[in-house]
């Protein structure tokens, strides 16, 4: 496939039409807000004229919801729409119905992977839906990624990405709060970070946000706003079956949001943490 659209020029969104375009495909793009890029298209509707793959990379189910309601009745038989935003399996469920519906085809495509993985064409992609899909995509995929994981019928990938995001989350809270009590006892980070390098807790996410929780940078790789929308699409998934930890950490979010932190990265919560222990 050579004609790939992408509906969603946010941080990943940008980043993977970029590399699609610098690898000579024929990119069109659109977003909600204009971009300044020579493939943007004004027109939701021209923007996916012609297109042999469409993926739509946005903040939420709604975001997806209003998109298809003008896509959909344009879609046409041929066509594979990827959607790699992150919802639920029951939000993916009914978008999957309302593609198919058209004639085109529907892969579910959620991914891991933040700005710097994005840019470095290190995407992770998890994939639902039938093995002739995936066969189709993955060419195009590939080109955005380290590793594509077909996880089994649609519904299942969206799943594992809300499960695999729960871990990423829990992970950075426990880090915030070690470093907050660090900090709390006069230990630099420094000497906090050099023991975590020997310690069996260490892990890929330290070692990425390291240099974040050091600068006291909190630019978005992923924003505190898309991780707080995950945590809530989790607990709906969970439904009751008991998360006590993602509880408490969706409350902690809460309180960064209303501070008005929500387009910081999601790490940027530990100022709420060097406040109290201040």
């Amino acid at each position: 496939m050579q004609r790939i659209t992408v509906l969603g020029l946010g941080i990943i969104g940008g980043a993977w039409a970029r590399n699609l375009h610098d690898d000579g495909l024929t990119v069109r793009a659109w977003n909600r807000t204009p971009k300044s890029v020579d493939y943007f298209e004004e027109n939701l509707e021209s923007a996916i004229q012609d297109a042999e793959m469409i993926i739509i990379v946005v903040a939420d189910p709604p975001a997806v919801e209003s998109i298809l309601k003008v896509v959909a009745p344009r879609l046409k038989p041929g066509q594979l729409v990827a959607q790699s935003s992150t919802i639920s399996a029951e939000w993916t469920l009914k978008f999957a119905r309302q593609i198919q519906a058209t004639g085109a085809t529907f892969l579910e495509a959620p991914f891991t992977g933040s700005k710097p993985a994005a840019e470095a064409r290190k995407t992770v992609f998890y994939l639902g839906g039938e093995d002739a899909v995936v066969a189709k995509a993955r060419p195009v995929l590939q080109r955005l990624a380290s590793s594509i994981l077909h996880v089994g019928p649609i519904g299942s990938a969206s799943s594992l990405k809300l499960a695999m995001n729960l871990n990423i989350g829990l992970v950075s809270q426990g880090l915030s709060e070690s470093l907050a009590l660090a900090r709390s006892a006069g230990i630099p980070d420094e000497k906090f970070f050099e023991a975590l390098h020997l310690n069996v807790g260490r892990s890929g996410f330290s070692d990425l946000k390291e240099p974040k929780f050091r600068a006291g940078d909190f630019s978005p790789q992923f924003s505190l706003k898309h991780m707080d929308k995950d945590f809530r699409l989790m607990l709906e998934t969970a439904g009751s079956l008991d998360l006590p930890a993602t509880k408490s950490v969706k409350a902690f979010y809460q309180k960064a949001l209303d501070k008005g932190m929500g387009d910081d990265d999601f790490t940027g919560v530990i100022r709420l943490l060097r406040k109290n222990s201040e």
